[in-house]
């Protein structure tokens, strides 16, 4: 099957896409879109699916109406992966189906299915995955080697306007403690600098390494002594929770049903419940590292069945079932 994803983010480029050519699909993958190579590509490709998914700039109000207009017109079934839910479901999710039209949505929130059936999308739940291009086991590396390693923007201007937002207790459960003990964590990603209100904490330029390009962030869950994981809600996983056991990091996070839903604390990962808890787990952890090595091989075993490999299956599955996609 020829499938097209309507993308160009590095983020979404190195996962789905390369799940349905390890199974099997020829996959195109647009790059930025424009009203004239929209159709142009469609003509040239001929693709018997669409793709579209997350957030990015291609979701942006301009270029909904030409998504639209050309996808219709090729009359190609067009599927939405709504990756942002349910923190950004009624300022984007809704509104962006509502104009592009997608024939079927996939969603991470289970409890947010019924709410786009109910809107008329045919709707399906689907969690987040790995891919073995860019989520693997490596040795450490400098300049990445650190005890402990947080891999994440900060979102400080999120908490401002979600001021109850679940990951700023995962932050303050997981981080503030190991701050308070004295003990360095490094950060990669945006406005860790603008923290110090939410973290009681103003964190040392030395520990702030920027960006990390989207292919780069292995080297540090391989490299890090203990990775911080952070949750967003606790019904459902954040995707580098599946990136770092598949890279085989050993993963610190918050205490949450997904998490146990998933994973069994202490022999695939770590889980924390409280500030206390975290202190006496790290300080646990990293004296013992031979345990971590166990327990990192072990949660690499644990996501083996949740691949971008096994996603794409999983959506011809559901598409022709719904009837959406004829059998192959």
């Amino acid at each position: 099957m020829r499938v097209l994803f309507l993308e160009s983010h590095p983020m979404w480029r190195y996962g789905l896409p390369n799940g349905f050519r390890d199974a099997g699909h020829e996959v195109q993958v647009s790059g930025p879109l424009t009203a004239d190579n929209i159709p142009r590509i469609i003509g040239s490709f001929a693709p018997q699916l669409i793709v579209m998914l997350g957030w990015t700039e291609e979701h942006i109000s301009l270029k909904r109406k030409w998504i639209r207009e050309h996808v219709r017109a090729a009359g190609v079934p067009f599927v939405y992966w709504a990756t942002e839910d349910p923190i950004h479901t009624e300022i984007f999710s809704i509104p962006f189906i509502t104009q592009v039209q997608p024939h079927f949505v996939f969603t991470v929130s289970l409890s947010l299915v019924d709410r786009y059936e109910k809107l008329g999308f045919p709707a399906a739940h689907m969690d987040f995955g790995w891919h073995a291009s860019v989520h693997k086991p490596a040795g450490k590396e400098q300049p990445f080697t650190c005890s402990m390693a947080v891999v994440a923007n900060a979102y400080p201007a999120v908490f401002r306007v979600y001021p109850g937002f679940y990951r700023l207790e995962s932050l303050q459960t997981l981080i503030t403690p190991v701050l308070q003990a004295g003990l360095r964590v490094d950060f990669w990603g945006w406005h860790w600098d603008e923290m110090e209100c939410y973290l009681g904490f103003k964190l040392p330029p030395q520990w702030l390494h920027g960006y990390l390009p989207y292919p780069e962030a292995y080297k540090v869950y391989n490299s890090a002594d203990i990775v911080i994981g952070l949750q967003n809600v606790p019904g459902q996983v954040t995707q580098r929770t599946y990136e770092i056991l598949a890279s085989g990091g050993f993963l610190l996070t918050s205490d949450t049903p997904a998490v146990r839903g998933l994973f069994e604390p202490g022999r695939h990962l770590a889980v924390t419940n409280s500030a206390a808890e975290t202190a006496a787990l790290v300080r646990h952890y990293l004296a013992r590292p031979e345990l971590r090595r166990e327990i990192s091989l072990r949660g690499k075993e644990a996501v083996a069945g949740h691949s971008y490999r096994h996603r794409a299956e999983y959506i011809i599955k559901v598409l022709q079932e719904r009837k959406i996609l004829s059998p192959i």
